[in-house]
Order: structure tokens, then C-alpha cells, then sequence
């Protein structure tokens, strides 16, 4: 599948150079749900405004949709969606009122401008308040309007800026419901966030990063199965099993942990090797058990928890 975004060496500096938003970063996406996560200040505004060709970087390129956007940022905008995480509706105009002008915007004629604001706002639950002005809307009716203006002119991808920010649990559980509805519909998002638990049961793949430089990134199920943890309890014999482990199966990572051995597992056939070992150095196995990751632990890098 070829990359929805790459971005490669990409670097962002302010103030003189004394503040480094982004710093070489590099990597690519494919098509579907992608969670950018980092706390405030990670560069994830920064990124995003790059990627619309509103900020140039100071080095590295980015290419959406296989364009460039230093060659041709207005190209990649015509390609993106915005939803930003400030409130910038103007309250006097109705929801149809605005996602229908920023639809003509887009380049849509008015006609086709009108249905598909009505048709995106039935998707985003605002079918019965869309003639409503804006400013008798909850905060929750707003974050949707916002949504819809961002899918009006049918995107490649739909930028995402804290999308569940001001939400009570009811309105953040239906917004990462209609995040997980366009990914139904094929409707690719990047979906920039501090809350890593929106993540983990939203989207399918997940960018990580912190200070400007990249954490981790893959497939979010990959990066959770491939960041277990095993514990084998042996009877207080820890330290022979990681000496046993070290010499037959090559696994230098096995710990002592409270009196048990901790080792990173990555699949079944671990466990199965782990096992094996224990039985044939004739040690006693009392206790087998296995943790999973978690993008908390894998982002602030305590491991599975």
C-alpha cells in the first residue's frame, strides 16, 4: 500500500533556533486511522500546520498524497480536511450556513455545496439542529460542526486537532465513534492528541513523539503485541533461569523481578522456548504469566503494564 504521508528529516525551529518543534523527524503512514500523540508542546501543532503549507521547515520535505507540499502546498491543502482544536465557528450563521460556504470554498458549486453539507451533517448527528445557529450549540454540537466543515469537500485526509477536547465522557465517546465511522466509510484521519487512550481504541496505527522527535510508530496492534512481558516464577531459581536463558536461547533482556524472572516477549514461540528451557535445566515452574504493552507505557518507556 503505497504511504498516505511520508516526512522525511523534517525540522522546525523558533525563536532564533532556540526552540526545536521538530527535530529530524521521519516517517510514513498508510491510509486508515492514525493517532499523533505527544503532550502539549510535542510538535504536533507545528507538524500539522506543515502539512497544510502554512509554516515552511527549516529542513526535511513532506509529501502528501504523493505530492509534495513545499512544490505545491495549495495541491495538498485542495487534498486535506481541518478540523482545529480552537473555536473558530462564527456563532451568528447556522451549521448548514457555514459547512455549505466553506464547501463553495473547497470548489464546490453551491448546488452541490448545499447537499453536501446537509448530507455530511447527517453523518456527524446534526440533521435536526443544522438551521440552528451555531451559538445556541453545545460544546459538543460544535466539535461536530467542525468535523463536518472538515469532510465537506471529501478528503484524502482529514487533519484532526484534539478532536475530544472540552468533552464530557458521553460527547468524547461519540466523537471517537464518528472517528471510527469514517474509517468505515475508508476516510483516512490523522488525529492529533494527548490522551493515549483515545488512541489505543480508535485508531489503527499510531505516531508517537516527544520533543520534537519521534518516539515510535507502526500498526497500534503490532506495537502492543510486539511489547509483552513474560514473568516465570521458579521457585526463588531466578537467577539460574536467566543464566539458562542467556546460554541456551540467547536472551540477554531476562531480569529478576521480585524474585521471578522478567523477559520481553514478542510472540507465542517465546513463551513456548521459555518453557522448554525451564523443563529441560529441570527447574521448578510455580507461576507463568504474561503482561502487554500499553501506549502509555510504551510512549513514557516503562514497558507493558
Amino acid at each position: 500500500m503505497a504511504p498516505l504521508a511520508e516526512i522525511v528529516g523534517l525540522t522546525k525551529t523558533y525563536a532564533g533556533g532556540s526552540v526545536r518543534a521538530l527535530d529530524s523527524l521521519t516517517v510514513s503512514v498508510e491510509p486508515g486511522l492514525i493517532g499523533l500523540v505527544g503532550a502539549n508542546g510535542a510538535g504536533k501543532s507545528t507538524l500539522f500546520r506543515i502539512l497544510l503549507g502554512l509554516s515552511q521547515p527549516d529542513a526535511g520535505s513532506v509529501r502528501v498524497a504523493g505530492i509534495d507540499v513545499g512544490d505545491d502546498p495549495i495541491g495538498v491543502r485542495s487534498r486535506l480536511g481541518f478540523m482545529p482544536e480552537h473555536d473558530c465557528l462564527p456563532t451568528d450563521q447556522s451549521a448548514a450556513d457555514v459547512v455549505s460556504m466553506l464547501g463553495e470554498l473547497a470548489g464546490l458549486p453551491p448546488h452541490d455545496a448545499r447537499q453536501r453539507a446537509s448530507d455530511i451533517l447527517d453523518l456527524v448527528g446534526l440533521d435536526e439542529a443544522r438551521f440552528r445557529p451555531i451559538e445556541g450549540f453545545s460544546t459538543g454540537m460544535r466539535q461536530r460542526t467542525k468535523l463536518a466543515q472538515a469532510l465537506v469537500a471529501d478528503p484524502h485526509l482529514v487533519l484532526l486537532d484534539e478532536p475530544t477536547a472540552g468533552l464530557d465522557p458521553a460527547g468524547r465517546h461519540e466523537m471517537l465513534e464518528l472517528v471510527r465511522r469514517l474509517g468505515r466509510f475508508g476516510i483516512s484521519v490523522l488525529m492529533a492528541t494527548h490522551l493515549l487512550d483515545d488512541v489505543q481504541s480508535t485508531c489503527d496505527q499510531v505516531v508517537m513523539i516527544d520533543g520534537g522527535r519521534l518516539v515510535g510508530a507502526g500498526r497500534t496492534d503490532d506495537l502492543l503485541e510486539s511489547s509483552g512481558v513474560l514473568r516465570v516464577d521458579v521457585g526463588g531459581r531466578g537467577r539460574r533461569l536467566v543464566e539458562v536463558l542467556g546460554h541456551t536461547l540467547g536472551i540477554d533482556a531476562a531480569v529478576l523481578a521480585d524474585g521471578s524472572v522478567e523477559l520481553p516477549v514478542a510472540d507465542d514461540s517465546t513463551l513456548d522456548a521459555v518453557v522448554a528451557a525451564v523443563a529441560d535445566a529441570g527447574l521448578p515452574l510455580h507461576a507463568l504469566s504474561s503482561r502487554r504493552a500499553t501506549l502509555d507505557g510504551l510512549f513514557l518507556g516503562e514497558g507493558p503494564r
